[in-house]
């Protein structure tokens, strides 16, 4: 038997326990004093002033400022940037219309459409954009007339026409990369959907469209935008086919007034605006799209402005209490 050890503190009575007189006092408020970052302060003066440099380079240098202010609202340059924008949109519907096929294509348990979408898909993706421009161009080469017998006729040079050149090349090429984009949102579906949609009695076309394709648009979509706003820069190619978008609207005013590098800068202006105001797009269509993947999604640039202003006028004076 293990013998009971008496806990109360010896000379006081049983039951009692001793309590300090003295009040015990409160801790001092602990003031943080924040690492100084040396490192950060030069990397960052080091860039501040090799901006100025490139900025007083390029003021030193022989362009006409004002040559860019003066066209940059030019009639011939706006038409130019808006048939830049129409190829693009266009391109990019029928590329992602194009692309769903070959992805479902692809994924098919037929090894014909199969292996023709996959030599689909390898031989666009293997070759510059540049080189199939110039192949739709020269098309009529190869194949003088285009007939489709008793429906049309006609001079393969008119009808590979630069706009339809344009469109041909730009759209064919970026089929080959949404159906990658598509059959990676198609295998992100779990494999029960189809299997629960197949026990209700559902076909597999209708089960493709009700079921998988709708589930697969979360992970789709995103890189569709950014496919999108590449496409903006990748149509400045179609000037090898003499379509009169905004690169060479604006080469042919710079050819002619020699404000080359000036038309340029235009050209750059014109591309950095459209780029970013669908940018700001695709942020937002990401963030719808993430909602049923993120449990909070991430605050906009707005929001977080607010915050920190929120947070920079609510900061204390004195340092860091306990």
């Amino acid at each position: 038997m293990t013998d009971k050890f008496d806990k109360t503190p010896a000379g006081s009575p049983a039951g009692q326990v001793s309590v300090s007189k003295g009040a015990t006092p409160a801790p001092e408020n602990i003031k943080a004093i924040p690492v100084r970052h040396v490192g950060r302060w030069i990397s960052g003066v080091v860039v501040i002033g090799l901006l100025i440099a490139l900025g007083y380079a390029f003021s030193q240098g022989n362009i006409q400022w004002h040559a860019v202010g003066d066209k940059l609202f030019d009639s011939t340059v706006v038409a130019g940037a808006g048939r830049t924008l129409l190829i693009s949109v266009l391109a990019m519907v029928l590329g992602v219309i194009l692309g769903v096929v070959l992805a479902v294509m692809r994924l098919s348990k037929n090894p014909v459409t199969s292996w023709v979408a996959w030599l689909y898909i390898w031989f666009f993706r293997g070759t510059p954009v540049y080189v199939q421009l110039l192949l739709w161009f020269n098309l009529a080469l190869i194949f003088p007339v285009l007939n489709i017998p008793f429906i049309y006729k006609d001079e393969m040079t008119d009808v590979m026409t630069p706009f339809m050149c344009a469109l041909l090349g730009l759209a064919l090429n970026e089929a080959a990369y949404m159906a990658e984009i598509c059959r990676a949102g198609i295998q992100s579906v779990d494999e029960g959907q189809t299997e629960a949609s197949h026990a209700l009695g559902m076909p597999q076309g209708k089960t493709m469209r009700r079921v998988v394709l709708p589930q697969a648009l979360r992970v789709i979509i995103p890189p569709t935008g950014n496919e999108f706003i590449n496409m903006l820069k990748t149509s400045s190619l179609v000037y090898a086919v003499t379509y009169n978008e905004l690169l060479r609207s604006t080469s042919q005013i710079g050819s002619t007034s020699y404000a080359v590098m000036e038309m340029l800068f235009v050209a750059s202006i014109w591309y950095i605006v459209m780029t970013s105001v669908f940018s700001v797009g695709q942020y937002y269509l990401e963030r719808r799209y993430a909602r049923g993947s993120l449990r909070s999604l991430p605050l906009t640039p707005l929001q977080r402005v607010k915050v920190n202003l929120a947070a920079f006028s609510n900061r204390p004076s004195g340092g860091v209490s306990a």
